[in-house]
């Protein structure tokens, strides 16, 4: 095939395979994240939690559908959430 002929496929080319609600839910009480926060996104995200370190890094854990299940100081204590809950952990980039 020559220049000419080809063309650049664009995501604005494809039809979703789901709607987003559909892909939110896919993982339904299965499947989490973990999800790096500052303190200050952590006091957003959990207004009731008090006395939040600042100056390091927190880790979220969350449902598939972005529901904040736990909120810790180190990923393993995440790992360790989603495993006592028999939590299967996803990579989200």
């Amino acid at each position: 095939m020559n220049e000419t002929n080809t063309k650049r496929l664009e995501p604005e080319d494809f039809e979703p395979v789901m709607t987003e609600l559909e892909l939110a839910r896919l993982g339904g009480g299965h499947v989490a994240y973990i999800k790096v926060l500052t303190p200050a996104e952590a006091r957003e995200m959990f207004p009731s939690v008090e006395g939040l370190p600042s100056g390091i890094d927190l880790y979220a854990l969350h449902a598939a559908d972005g529901t904040p299940i736990a909120l810790t100081d180190t990923k393993q204590a995440a790992l360790s959430h989603a495993m006592d809950g028999e939590l299967a952990v996803a990579s989200v980039h």
